[in-house]
């Protein structure tokens, strides 16, 4: 059985400011290290045979500092677990949006990429993944919407919630399909 954990990268100013990331190469801020730190803790005392990252920084930053604590270095990164990009909304927040465009701003066309252009990059880098490391435990740090997205088009169910910054979230593939046994856990954090 081939396992994969979905970790969301720590938080950045951006997620603060309430500003749309989307493929913009933000930094973690100095609490997104630290619970990158706290999430290595908690990762030492579990058996993972690989990390691989999203290319932009704030996810290969946290990965860079999982990895460190692990010794499951080094981190491969990869364009194609990468945030979906929201065209021209890319590093705006809500009010700028209604101040740009409008109430209706949703309505409009602005470049976001689909739900399933982001699905099929991110399943064929899973398929490529597990054909190469079948049966490994498998680490891939990523982006909300995109852990997201993969998550709900593998499974036949989606639990709810919204994924909180390194958040674990862990799918494991059976003859039967995937399953989730843990999703959007951050045991790690203080409340």
């Amino acid at each position: 059985m081939t396992t994969f954990g979905f970790i969301r990268h720590g938080t950045t100013d951006w997620n603060l400011e309430g500003r749309l990331q989307g493929q913009n190469n933000i930094p973690l801020n100095e609490a997104g290290r630290l619970q990158a730190r706290l999430l290595g803790e908690r990762l030492r005392d579990e058996r993972w045979d690989l990390i691989v990252s999203s290319d932009l920084l704030r996810a290969s930053e946290t990965a860079g500092i999982i990895a460190a604590m692990t010794g499951a270095g080094p981190v491969p990164l990869e364009a194609r677990l990468r945030e979906r990009t929201h065209g021209r909304l890319d590093g705006t927040t809500l009010e700028e949006r209604i101040a740009c465009w409008g109430e209706g701003w949703k309505q409009l066309e602005h470049g976001v990429e689909s739900n399933e252009a982001l699905f099929a990059r991110g399943s064929a880098c899973l398929a490529e993944l597990e054909s190469e490391y079948a049966g490994k435990r498998i680490l891939i740090v990523s982006h909300g919407a995109f852990i997201a997205v993969l998550i709900e088009g593998l499974l036949t169910y989606m639990p709810e919630g919204s994924l909180r910054n390194t958040s674990v979230s862990v799918l494991e593939k059976a003859e039967s399909g995937w399953t989730c046994p843990l999703f959007n856990c951050t045991s790690h954090l203080p409340e």
